[in-house]
């Protein structure tokens, strides 16, 4: 008897040794895996804060670009109608120069034109740039054409213009659709009568222009209200 129970004793220790080791592999494993665990996180955060602050700098050179390419655009427009070169007879031989013929205006109801001459063709069409800039007219605009039907002549070139509805655009050609565009016409119908010369064309159009008169104009003259004169 006294054997058997020294026989139970020395199994329930082993058996109590094994438990115990087998938990402190237990525990020593699972401390283990955690810090695997944490070291992976670590490494997957910082791979994502790297993209981030790359996505912030290129935002700003996108945005530095974009500011970089507005640029305000010019008020007036020039039109160069014709380049002819011109001879001039003098002592000793002939003398070469350039004409230039330009349009100037804004599309807002101003336009005028210009003519000049230079030995060299830039310099010709800045002088008739300029020349043009000084004899600017307004032109009276009602409801995208022009008030009334008008003619006009200037040396051999004679023009004669006519109101029209809206969508009909402009009909006319050469030095007389520059002048009509420039001054922001944008329905009429045009007819040159006389000389085809772009000179001559241009200087008819420019005189028929400012010899248009609005209807207030026309109601002060016959001493009417504009109501009275509408009707």
């Amino acid at each position: 008897m006294e054997n058997n129970e020294e026989l139970k004793a020395e199994v329930v220790e082993e058996t109590s040794t094994e438990v115990v080791e087998e938990t402190a592999k237990a525990e020593e494993t699972v401390a283990e895996a955690t810090e695997v665990v944490e070291a992976t996180e670590d490494t997957e955060a910082v791979a994502e804060e790297k993209p981030a602050k790359s996505r912030r700098g290129r935002g700003k050179k996108q945005k530095i670009e974009t500011v970089a390419e507005e640029k305000p655009q010019p008020e007036w427009t020039e039109n160069v109608v014709q380049i002819s070169r011109v001879t001039k007879v003098v002592k000793g031989g002939k003398k070469l120069s350039f004409r230039a013929i330009v349009i100037v205006g804004n599309k807002k109801g101003q336009v005028g034109i210009g003519c000049a001459k230079a030995s060299e063709v830039i310099i010709a069409i800045q002088k008739a740039i300029a020349d043009g800039r000084k004899n600017v007219i307004n032109v009276p605009i009602f409801k995208t054409t022009i008030p009334h039907p008008v003619q006009a002549k200037s040396g051999a070139g004679c023009v004669m213009l006519r109101p029209a509805s809206q969508g009909t655009g402009i009909i006319a050609g050469g030095a007389v659709r520059s002048v009509l565009e420039l001054a922001g016409i944008e329905n009429i119908l045009a007819k040159s009568l006389g000389s085809k010369a772009p000179l001559n064309a241009a200087y008819a159009t420019f005189e028929a222009l400012k010899s248009l008169t609005t209807f207030g104009e026309m109601a002060k003259k016959r001493g009417l209200s504009m109501a009275e004169f509408l009707n």
